[in-house]
């Protein structure tokens, strides 16, 4: 399966992974990731210059777990700008609108995973187990 991206979508995430992963060094009031979903994000920036092949569950799972942990960073910082700055300035909007556009793409990714998890049901006859999360193939 492919996950598609809009222009926006690509530069909030490649922005918002940037800066969890430059939070690691920090010891200040920043939310850090588990080292789990710090490895996920570091997995997924590269990847993060065009549409996505996911070709299986378990791929798309930590794809997700990376967009997730992304989420929360921007949500922080959103949430940090609105109340340091004004709801209406500049940053904080801007903050909003990359928060806005990574939960867009977390959305996507959850409706994803629930027509994979579907599809693995209806072919194998039984629920979605580890071994065909990772071993179910997709095609394009």
């Amino acid at each position: 399966m492919i996950l598609h991206f809009n222009y926006e979508e690509l530069t909030a995430l490649r922005a918002g992974a940037e800066t969890l992963l430059d939070r690691e060094g920090e010891s200040g009031g920043g939310v850090l990731a588990p080292p789990e979903e710090r490895a996920h994000v570091q997995a997924l920036l590269p990847r993060l210059h065009g549409d996505i092949a996911l070709e299986t569950l378990d791929e798309l799972r930590a794809v997700k777990l990376a967009v997730d942990a992304i989420v929360v960073s921007l949500r922080v910082e959103m949430e940090s700008l609105v109340v340091t700055m004004h709801a209406a300035d500049e940053g904080a909007v801007a903050a909003y609108f990359d928060f806005a556009h990574a939960l867009t793409v977390a959305h996507r990714l959850g409706e994803m995973a629930s027509e994979m998890e579907a599809l693995i049901e209806l072919v194998t006859g039984s629920p979605v187990t580890h071994e065909s999360a990772r071993t179910f193939q997709f095609p394009d």
